[in-house]
Order: C-alpha cells, then structure tokens, then sequence
C-alpha cells in the first residue's frame, strides 16, 4: 500500500527539516538525536486500551549494545518480589546493557513530584519494567512518560534466563494503542542512516498493518514526524463511502 519511494521522500523531507533546525539552533543538544515516529489514523476508535504493547521488530535496533543509550530496568522489591541487588547480579551475569535498576517502591518515594518524574523520565532512553508491576505503574509514572513515548516495556523476570528477552525488545519497536483514533510508534533515530531509517520505517508499516482487526482497511492514514516537526504525510486511505458530485 505504501512504497518505498514515497516513504524516502518523506524520510529526505524530514531529515531536511532537522538539519535546517539545528542551523537555527531550534533543537537543543539534548534532542540532536531524535526519534522519528510513525503516527496511525485508525478508521475505528479501539474499544479499550491494551495494557500490554505489542511487540513489531525492526532491521535496525534503537538501542544498539554499543551504543550511547541507557536503559532503567524497574524492579519489583515489595514483599514476594525481587530485591535490587538480584537483579544487578543477574545483570552483570548475563551481561546486559542496564544502566540502573530502580526498585519500585524507591521509585514512588523518591520521584512523587511532576518535576522529579520529568528528570527520571529524561535520564534514559528505555525503561523496562517486571510485568508483575506493570498494572499499577500508570499512577507512578507521569505525563512526561506519555508525552515523550517512554512508558516502560514488560519484561518477564520470572524466567531463568533474561538475556533474548532483552534482546528482543532492544531489536523492536512497541505500539500502544490508546483509547483515541490515534496511536503512535517509535520507528528510528535521526542518526541512523537514511536507509535504515526507511527499512525500519517499512519494518513497522508492516507490523502496524498485520496486528489490525482488518489489516489495512483498519488504517486511514499514516504521517511521519519527529517530536518537534510537522507531521509529513505517507498514506490516506481512500473514502469507505462513495462520492456523490452534483
């Protein structure tokens, strides 16, 4: 439905609007590296949120193992659960590229305030969460997490062995899809080559397409833009209903 010439000019237009920025000094040094965002028009509102994301992969990882990005992994440390300590072990065991491990309850105490959250929010670029604690999460995080597209992934700490799955969700991206007739989904960083930012856009086209009730005529439209820029349109689904012309 969507092809590749198309999405180039869309990843050339907007990769144009970035540079002309930084010229202008619009984007801050924090934002150099922005992500590029894939915005979805359903034709039809969701009947309720899905809690859980779902999971599209990508050729091309946003968090790379050698890369500059951090990763929060919060733990559940109340009663029955897992103490920070465990989890650090696991970590350096398994080798994993974790930047801090936050407990839960640590978390609530320590981030209570809009400000704080909007710290933590910034701090790093991927927050996994134990599914366990996911459920009540919503109240602790904030607006910042929303606004900015970091709400924790779940990850099962449960099993023995953590390491694919961390793999797994540093080589994916995750829709969200709200309440709204909108949902939006990361699909690459602006550093990224140009190719791989279409690879990955077409990557999650795909995946966004395939996990609709009625595949593509579930969509109405498709834009790409990054936090800042105009949304650039890709695709517009045809009118369901005939035209009538006097």
């Amino acid at each position: 439905r969507v092809d590749s010439d198309r999405i180039g000019k869309a990843v050339d237009a907007l990769l144009r609007w970035v540079a002309g920025a930084k010229d202008q000094q619009r984007i801050r040094l924090l934002d150099e590296d922005q992500l590029l965002y894939l915005v979805i028009s359903l034709r039809k509102i969701p009947e309720s949120a899905r809690v859980r994301p779902h999971r599209i992969p990508i050729p091309h990882p946003l968090i790379e193992a050698g890369g500059s990005q951090e990763v929060c992994l919060i733990v559940n440390d109340l009663s029955r659960g897992m103490p920070r300590k465990e989890a650090k072990r696991k970590i350096a065991e398994e080798g994993l590229k974790v930047s801090k491990v936050l407990g839960f309850s640590k978390m609530k105490k320590d981030f209570a305030s809009h400000e704080s959250k909007r710290k933590l929010c910034g701090s790093y670029d991927l927050f996994l969460v134990d599914r366990r604690i996911q459920p009540f999460l919503s109240k602790a995080l904030g607006k910042a997490f929303y606004q900015k597209k970091k709400i924790p992934i779940p990850v099962d700490l449960s099993k023995g062995q953590w390491k694919s799955q961390f793999e797994s969700v540093c080589s994916s991206t995750f829709l969200f899809l709200s309440t709204g007739s909108c949902s939006v989904v990361k699909v690459a960083r602006i550093s990224q080559t140009r190719e791989e930012i279409v690879e990955n856009l077409m990557a999650v086209i795909d995946g966004v397409a395939g996990l609709m009730p009625k595949k593509w005529d579930s969509i109405m439209a498709l834009h790409l833009k990054t936090m800042d820029s105009l949304a650039l349109p890709i695709y517009q689904s045809k009118p369901s209903f005939p035209l009538k012309i006097d």
